[in-house]
């Protein structure tokens, strides 16, 4: 009897201590790896209304964010991966609900001048610098300073030259799951050198829960912004900032997303869709997004003076993502709040410039409700 207790005992202790699959049906074993000797994991954050977000530290991701829908139902409104590895850039080069840095967004022909010096980044989307080049902070392991249920503090630290931007840069992205389900993003940087930093998240969200069968073309958006910056069809902005009165891009009051997405207008033709910066008015709201299937709303605010809104126009079926669903096109939207595009080349633009001694900072918050 007492080796029987003993056994009972022992299976006890390995069942509690095993890891727990998430609420959205991850594993975090399949988080567990090693990225240029640096080791990655899965945290999980939830509150007492059962919304949970899984976040991990190999690009400062969120993997699943389980929000209820009108019924009570929990649903996963990003997309993303069941494995850590599939998000290695050798295996899939995707931004899916990364921290970007060090410079989110596109620099033309991926050059800037910054106190008289000029920089080479790397060209890796047509001819320009994206989302800080082909090894940015998307693909880096970050530092886990602090982690608990409501939060997790990353840090990432960018050595000087990396990618060609000047300075060492030491950053922090603290995720907090508040109790009335809105998922907070604080940035924080600092500079040993002037440099440019412009952060953002890139979920990308499919408020139905249904990538395989959900278009967000069926989703109503609004906007709090009057203007926009117009794009070549190299998806570089021309330096303009346009009235979105009588265009497609007028979404200052809710419309359904597929109204505009295909008109036969010059500005839609280049973004192959909506792929565009919008100016944001200035008050703390920038965007809301409803999805009539599920009733959920996701308001989005932010402190920055943009946000990019990009409809995953270039998903095509072919990125196998969690539970095995294949991403079809438009299954999701990013709404990326930052500064503009290709700032640094833009002296009447906000600056995104950073010295010794300054610390950037930028806010956005993901407030989920249902209708």
């Amino acid at each position: 009897m007492k080796r029987i207790a003993a056994l009972c005992a022992l299976v006890g202790l390995v069942a509690c201590s095993a890891p727990q699959i998430t609420r959205s049906g991850l594993n975090p074993k399949d988080f567990e790896a090693s990225y240029n000797g640096a080791a990655t994991a899965l945290y999980t954050l939830t509150n007492p209304s059962g919304m949970e977000v899984c976040i991990t530290n190999f690009g400062g991701r969120i993997v699943s964010l389980m929000v209820p829908d009108r019924d009570g139902t929990f649903r996963d409104v990003v997309l993303g991966f069941d494995k850590v590895t599939d998000y290695f850039p050798e295996n899939n080069q995707t931004d899916f609900g990364a921290s970007i840095g060090r410079y989110a967004n596109r620099i033309a022909e991926g050059r800037f001048t910054l106190d008289g010096v000029e920089y080479q980044l790397p060209q890796n989307n047509y001819g320009h610098c994206l989302h800080g080049g082909p090894t940015g902070w998307q693909y880096k392991v970050y530092e886990v300073l602090e982690a608990d249920n409501a939060h997790v503090k990353l840090q990432v630290v960018s050595p000087d030259g990396d990618n060609g931007f000047p300075g060492t840069v030491t950053a922090t992205v603290i995720y907090t799951l508040t109790e009335d389900n809105a998922l907070e993003i604080a940035y924080e940087a600092t500079s040993d050198k002037p440099t440019i930093v412009n952060m953002t998240n890139h979920a990308y969200f499919n408020l139905a829960g249904d990538p395989a069968g959900h278009s967000i073309e069926d989703d109503i958006l609004c906007l709090q912004a009057s203007h926009f910056t117009p794009v070549d069809s190299t998806f570089m902005t021309t330096g303009e900032i346009c009235p979105v009165e009588d265009t497609p891009f007028d979404f200052r009051q809710p419309k359904r997303i597929g109204e505009g997405i295909n008109a036969p207008c010059e500005q839609v033709r280049n973004g192959h869709g909506f792929d565009h910066n919008w100016v944001l008015d200035g008050n703390n709201t920038a965007a809301e997004l409803y999805c009539p299937e599920s009733g959920i709303a996701l308001n989005v605010l932010t402190d920055e003076p943009g946000i990019q809104v990009y409809c995953g126009n270039f998903l095509d079926g072919s990125v196998i993502g969690k539970k095995g669903i294949a991403y079809p096109h438009r299954s999701a939207i990013c709404l990326e709040t930052q500064h503009y595009p290709d700032s640094p080349n833009k002296a009447d633009w906000p600056s995104v410039v950073l010295r010794p001694g300054e610390t950037y900072t930028s806010h956005c918050t993901y407030l989920f409700t249902t209708k």
